[in-house]
């Protein structure tokens, strides 16, 4: 199809402004980087000033009449490409969506969230919910805002949602999570009865620096593309990017504990690898721009779950890990790590917790966050609230909020509606690492053998080059034939733990 010079000139101002746009919106990232990084904390009101003004002038760039106007003509043009047709429908629907949102909205909410995260810090470091409940319920009452604003069907958290996974309800999560919970509760009950396994040597002296050193390692062995990246430490691990060329991630390091950095620097190496893999030439544009949070997730947690728990991944990388750390793991076999590291226990860190109990975390926070943003729960009962259901859930007592409501960074950015991606990440991983084991046969002597090219190859052509071309449920129809199934999870992890407790099912499934 030939694109007419009128065509190719609208096209080519959408471009460039979308561009400019991305460049004010990727540079008030790097501030709040550096803001979890490495900013002096007498930094935080002047930094909460700068980015609300980076983010109030790129929504105020992006909602005006003119672009509107640019958007709507140029999705009536009958001669653009595929591509670009997927762009403009993209952007427009962005623009109808941002444009229900006034520029006010957007500053008091970028403010509000850069004074949360610090009061979030302070009220972790005393261990004091109350310091961070007043900034708190500011950000919950920003969000009701915003979801009246944006408009939902049956529940305001619909819209909230929304923002991070697009077509996701709360009548849909209900549901993922009801069909979850059933075959999750019986898998838990077997290995309840079985002995269980020792993961004591996890938890010895493990220098810090020792395990920076180790963790480089590790990144540069799992393909992490360290020129167009870098890593750093953070109080909570997070990637964030700049560009495709450009992807940060952080770590967190506790000395009595090495698989506490260890598999949040492969869960964040997932979420770098699919930044890293969007096609650079897309910058700023929609297709530039990973699918959905659930996707997103799908790639960190099938590097630190599906590949990083795996036998294979723990025959290849013993040696290394006997290297850097002789006197702790110099006698330790690789069938005992791969034992330990996926010992199956409730525990009161979402970050830390094994695959199965994980869920039980995702599922608690959804439910706090659907009351909060439904009006049912006041900010000031959270920590009451958390402490019922992981009792309910986990039969765990939770000792002080620091381990409890007071762990999670994503609260103090305003994230309502990001937890359910997590368990939705977690099931789309085991779909897709199926479908990967049918297109590269050998996978797993792959991975024993430390090449991780093949798999990462196929991630790159499979999903990260499609950017936002498709949600989150074609592209699993497109890669698997079907829309999100819960029983590969389960199958995975029913064959998993068999082998690693020895209970029996009948014909090997629960």
């Amino acid at each position: 199809m030939n694109v007419s010079a009128v065509t190719a000139s609208l096209y080519e101002q959408y471009v460039s402004e979308m561009q400019q746009i991305a460049d004010i919106r990727y540079s008030a990232a790097v501030l709040q980087w550096d803001q979890e990084t490495y900013m002096p904390a007498g930094g935080a009101d002047a930094r909460s000033r700068q980015i609300a003004t980076l983010s109030e002038i790129a929504h105020n760039r992006f909602i005006t009449d003119s672009m509107g106007t640019l958007l709507k003509s140029l999705s009536e043009r009958t001669d653009l490409n595929e591509e670009q047709q997927k762009n403009i429908s993209l952007s427009l629907y962005d623009y109808q969506q941002q444009v229900r949102l006034p520029a006010s909205h957007i500053r008091d909410l970028s403010e509000a969230s850069s004074r949360a995260f610090h009061s979030w810090m302070d009220a972790r470091r005393s261990n004091d919910f109350s310091l961070f409940q007043g900034s708190l319920e500011t950000l919950v009452a920003l969000k009701k805002v915003e979801a009246d604003l944006l408009g939902y069907e049956n529940h305001p958290y619909n819209a909230l949602l929304n923002e991070y996974e697009r077509g996701a309800t709360t009548s849909l999560l209900d549901s993922v999570f009801s069909e979850l919970q059933i075959p999750l509760k019986k898998l838990l009950e077997k290995i309840r009865q079985c002995e269980q396994v020792d993961d004591r040597f996890l938890k010895q002296y493990y220098a810090e620096s020792d395990q920076w050193q180790f963790s480089l390692a590790l990144l540069e062995r799992m393909e992490f593309d360290m020129q167009s990246g870098r890593q750093d430490k953070a109080a909570h691990p997070f990637t964030i990017n700049f560009s495709s060329k450009d992807v940060r991630i952080t770590t967190r390091i506790d000395e009595q504990d090495i698989s506490n950095m260890t598999w949040s620097t492969i869960h964040e190496l997932g979420h770098a690898h699919y930044e890293q893999g969007l096609p650079a030439g897309q910058y700023g544009l929609p297709l530039g721009e990973y699918a959905s949070l659930g996707i997103h997730e799908s790639q960190s947690r099938l590097w630190e779950n599906n590949i990083g728990r795996s036998m294979a991944w723990c025959e290849h990388f013993m040696p290394l890990f006997q290297q850097h750390f002789p006197s702790q793991l110099g006698e330790i076999s690789a069938s005992k790590f791969y034992r330990a590291l996926n010992k199956v226990t409730p525990s009161l860190i979402r970050t830390e917790a094994d695959e199965l109990t994980y869920h039980f975390h995702v599922i608690i926070r959804y439910e706090l966050e659907k009351e909060l943003i439904g009006g049912q729960l006041n900010t000031k009962d959270i920590p009451d609230f958390w402490n019922q259901k992981y009792w309910e859930y986990l039969g765990i007592r939770v000792p002080d909020n620091r381990q409890g409501c007071l762990q999670d960074v994503h609260w103090s950015h305003g994230s309502f509606g990001y937890f359910p991606t997590y368990s939705l990440g977690s099931l789309y991983a085991a779909q897709f690492f199926h479908a990967a084991k049918g297109a590269v046969p050998d996978l797993e002597e792959q991975i024993r053998s430390g090449n991780f090219r093949d798999l990462l190859t196929w991630l790159n052509q499979s999903i990260h080059r499609h950017g936002r071309r498709f949600n989150s449920e074609e592209l699993c129809k497109q890669l698997c034939g079907e829309g999100i199934n819960i029983n590969y999870f389960m199958q995975y992890s029913t064959d998993k733990y068999r082998f690693i407790y020895g209970f029996q099912t009948e014909e090997g499934v629960l």
